[in-house]
């Protein structure tokens, strides 16, 4: 009877006090969040309380199964899976108790600080921090589970003999990773592209989503996810938008006719980004870039607080400018013109080789008559299109 009691009781007592510490303790951390608002600190750590849980079972389990003396045959094998489940579920807990103190400095932070660039940069540094202390984290506990079999701790040992040569090995095999390792920490530290900020990489815009300690992921205009390695923002040049302020200045180009009435552009310009929610009010203009034998090239300066409201100013002023154009003033669009091609001056007053003055006269007095053709083709006139 003393048999069957004593298991029953030892660990059916490990599992209800594991319960009801776990309950006390969360309860504990509800209070305390419910009485300091302001920090999310104890809200975070009630995240832990499934490791913590297990950590409790597992070091009152493993401390008393001595004392239950069940399965002694197994006796080995199952006071190693305790010591397991206790170092794993150990580092399940300092991740989450590590997670949150570093998410609670960081909202503290944002609080105090209402420059956004500044934020983004802290954001990114608290991203990598936590991402390296798990990978630690992880890798100790590893290691400490490897340690409890007695052939691991011979094969560490000989591995310890032959360090050197091992670190060689690896650096060599590893040096894509290590780079992108060290490129990572020289992003997080050296704040060259911060999570949120407006890139421009290989030709694509988008908003940089996430920056690990190997890769970092650009979510496109289009919701396309492009994944670059870190060691490429180290090594190659990239355009940052968001890199000092966030105000930004846009143009846009019209090709249109010579005729084009620019001053009566420069007010409607001005009525457009009046109406334009997008556009900040600090500078606006439109101005003759450029011309060709054919159009004028015309560009407007407008500006903006970020690049989102950029692309919203630049696009708006682009297809109202163009609809008024073709309603109010349609001979400003570009087209081709035709005209009639008028022979020399010393043809058409009769002085060709071998020609009588009669011909010419009556070639200048058709001229000066305005002849024409039926078809509407001057004659003697040769069509052009130009």
């Amino acid at each position: 009877m003393e048999n069957l009691l004593r298991p029953v009781i030892v660990i059916g007592g490990s599992v209800v006090l594991t319960l009801f510490i776990g309950w006390a303790t969360d309860r504990l951390l509800c209070k305390a969040d419910n009485r300091h608002p302001e920090t999310p600190l104890w809200g975070l750590l009630r995240r832990g309380r499934i490791p913590y849980q297990l950590v409790l079972c597992a070091a009152l389990l493993r401390g008393s199964y001595d004392q239950v003396h069940v399965l002694q045959d197994h006796r080995v094998g199952i006071g190693r899976t305790l010591t397991l489940v206790l170092i794993g579920s150990a580092a399940w807990l300092v991740i989450r108790i590590a997670g949150a103190v570093v998410e609670t400095s960081y909202t503290r932070y944002a609080r105090m600080h209402r420059d956004p660039a500044r934020v983004r940069r802290v954001r990114t540094q608290v991203t990598l921090i936590m991402r390296v202390v798990s990978a630690v984290v992880g890798v100790v506990a590893s290691a400490a589970m490897l340690l409890t079999f007695p052939a691991f701790r011979a094969a560490g040992a000989s591995l310890l003999a032959s360090a050197g040569v091992l670190g060689i090995v690896a650096g060599v095999a590893a040096q894509s990773t290590l780079s992108n390792l060290f490129a990572g920490l020289q992003i997080a530290f050296g704040d060259m592209v911060r999570i949120g900020d407006t890139v421009v990489v290989d030709g694509e815009w988008g908003t940089v989503e996430e920056i690990t300690l190997t890769f970092l992921t650009v979510r496109t205009w289009d919701e396309r996810r492009i994944t670059m390695p870190v060691s490429y923002f180290t090594s190659k040049p990239f355009e940052n938008w968001s890199r000092g302020t966030p105000q930004m200045t846009g143009i846009v180009f019209w090709h249109l006719d010579h005729s084009a009435p620019l001053d009566a552009m420069r007010d409607k310009l001005k009525d457009i980004l009046r109406e334009c929610p997008a556009w900040d009010g600090r500078a606006c203009g439109l101005d003759v870039t450029d011309t060709t034998p054919n159009t004028l090239q015309v560009r407007a300066l407008v500006t903006a607080k970020d690049a989102d409201d950029i692309w919203t100013v630049r696009v708006t002023v682009r297809e109202r400018m163009i609809r008024w154009l073709s309603e109010e003033h349609p001979y400003a669009l570009p087209r081709v013109n035709t005209a009639d091609a008028l022979l020399p001056p010393s043809r058409t007053n009769g002085d060709r080789p071998g020609g009588d003055r009669t011909n010419g006269d009556r070639t200048n007095g058709d001229r000066s008559r305005g002849g024409s053709s039926r078809d509407g083709s001057r004659e003697g006139a040769v069509p052009r299109r130009t």
